[in-house]
């Protein structure tokens, strides 16, 4: 088993479980005791858990992430500048990853201007407007949902058979949208299983377009998946720019929009 599959089943250890042995990795994974000591401690040095004697325990947070239904009711007007910003970054024809979230929820509305995509996705409302009637039968768009274990906040599938239907497809764009944006730690998650599933979206992309609003600048969460120089365009609202960070963030990143100045 490779590193990186190791590190995504001990995410998903930690997620389930809490812990994780070094005994469990090492019957699990068919590893040294010194290789699954070693997988944990550049884990834990990369910010993802907190070793303890015999194995590893999941990092806790005092800041909870807010339910996702009032996520998707504040900053409205800003994630709609935002999804329309991004949209135009989309062209007919391609092949898309979608994570769940209140931003991409919006993008897929507005992507129903678009013919021909093919909308990859975890978010079962993302799936459900990519495939509405209209957008099927006049755009020809279609959505995937990919399978996996259910999630009621966001509605959408998580864990391993997620993770490994990701795996499954190559595609032109992964659009997704984090709980937080830094220049040191990048773009990070408050949930495991998101996180483990943005991972697999940018593994598998061309190109990784995020959209983040202003209040995510300079905000850290949990897991991280990814850096700032991976990211290829970033689009955010124009108040981003008031953000103490935001001129070493958007120096950072290849391209950036400000979304209420096209």
């Amino acid at each position: 088993m490779w590193f990186e599959e190791r590190r995504q089943r001990i995410r998903t250890l930690l997620a389930t479980f809490g812990r994780v042995t070094v005994d469990r990795i090492t019957s699990e994974m068919n590893v040294s005791r010194e290789t699954a000591r070693r997988d944990l401690m550049e884990m834990e040095a990369e910010g993802e858990l907190r070793r303890v004697r015999g194995g590893a325990v999941a990092l806790e947070d005092s800041q909870e992430e807010p339910p996702f239904s009032v996520r998707a009711s504040v900053r409205v007007k800003e994630k709609r500048m935002i999804a329309k910003a991004a949209a135009q970054l989309i062209s007919s024809g391609q092949i898309l990853f979608l994570d769940a979230g209140s931003t991409t929820a919006i993008l897929a509305e507005e992507l129903s201007s678009l013919s021909g995509l093919t909308v990859i996705t975890n978010s079962v409302e993302v799936a459900q407007k990519i495939s509405e009637r209209s957008s099927v039968q006049e755009r020809g768009n279609r959505a995937l949902l990919v399978g996996g274990e259910m999630s009621e906040d966001p509605p959408a599938t998580f864990g391993e058979v997620t993770v490994n239907d990701l795996h499954r497809y190559q595609v032109d764009i992964a659009l997704l949208s984090p709980f937080g944006l830094d220049v040191r730690k990048g773009a990070t998650s408050f949930n495991p299983h998101e996180a483990e599933v943005a991972r697999a979206m940018i593994q598998n992309s061309g190109k990784l377009i995020l959209l983040a609003d202003h209040s995510k600048i300079g905000t850290i969460s949990r897991i991280a998946y990814c850096t700032c120089e991976q990211i290829d365009h970033l689009v955010v609202d124009a108040r981003a720019a008031n953000a103490k960070e935001w001129t070493a963030l958007a120096s950072s990143v290849k391209a950036t929009t400000l979304a209420s100045r096209i």
